[in-house]
């Protein structure tokens, strides 16, 4: 564990020590309690902003595409419950001759 040496004006150390007996705690507890949260704050935002780059590229793509999705892009409601017909189209053990052809 390292040690730090911080600078404080005589007022801030004396809130700061109030605030730390409040808290049944000592001033250099609540320092390394702010100093793990804010690290730990920082790598969350990290991950965060690396999960929503390929959201967010997603998105403009289809953006410029010419918008969302569109009504005649649905399946049927027959085709969406057809579970056979999944397994049909993509079912590796199935012969060539059996599988549909995407459209």
């Amino acid at each position: 564990m390292k040690n730090i040496t911080v600078s404080l004006d005589e007022e801030t150390y004396r809130l700061s020590r109030i605030k730390a007996a409040e808290a049944g705690t000592s001033v250099s507890a609540l320092v390394r309690s702010y100093l793990v949260e804010l690290v730990q704050r920082r790598t969350w935002e990290m991950r965060f902003d690396r999960l929503r780059k390929p959201q967010h590229e997603t998105l403009e793509a289809i953006r410029a595409r010419g918008g969302g999705l569109r009504a005649a892009d649905n399946l049927s409601r027959v085709a969406l419950h057809d579970r056979d017909a999944h397994h049909r189209r993509c079912s590796p053990t199935l012969p060539a001759s059996r599988r549909e052809r995407a459209p």
